[in-house]
């Protein structure tokens, strides 16, 4: 897979970002392992370290593995006064994780993002790249049950 991955592009460092989505969308861990790090580095002849600091700089891209599907919750003044706590507390509760961490069955892992950009419907959540708003507790749960049944 990770060859695969690489051979779709050049092997110049301003494709780099590029690279490291198209192999974490690849991976069943949704993350960034050590052994795609060194390849990726070695591939675009920069060092480990300066590929793994990219890797962890942007919130998008997880040297950890995750779950299918990544919950991120908007963290933003808006989203924050229009009730952004209440809708972390309620996720927390449906999926029974912590920000941070990922559900048993694996489907989902949890984050937070300063800023998704959809202030106008806040508060707001994107999972994977489906974007949320105007949440409620209610509409929570019917988000997360809509993912388990597989939709």
């Amino acid at each position: 897979m990770l060859k695969e991955v690489l051979g779709r592009f050049e092997p110049r460092r301003e494709n780099l970002l590029d690279i490291l989505h198209a192999i974490q969308e690849a991976s069943p861990t949704n993350s960034l392992s050590k052994e795609d790090i060194e390849a990726v580095a070695k591939y675009v002849g920069i060092t480990p370290a300066e590929v793994y600091g990219t890797a962890t700089f942007y919130t998008m891209f997880s040297v950890k593995p995750r779950g299918k599907h990544i919950i991120r919750v908007c963290t933003s003044t808006a989203c924050h006064l229009l009730g952004g706590e209440t809708v972390l507390e309620a996720l927390k509760r449906e999926l029974g994780v912590d920000v941070g961490d990922t559900t048993k069955d694996g489907l989902f892992t949890l984050e937070i993002s300063s800023c998704l950009g959809i202030c106008g419907v806040a508060p707001a959540m994107m999972i994977d790249e489906v974007a949320y708003g105007n949440l409620t507790a209610d509409k929570i749960k019917e988000i997360i049950d809509q993912y388990r049944r597989g939709g």
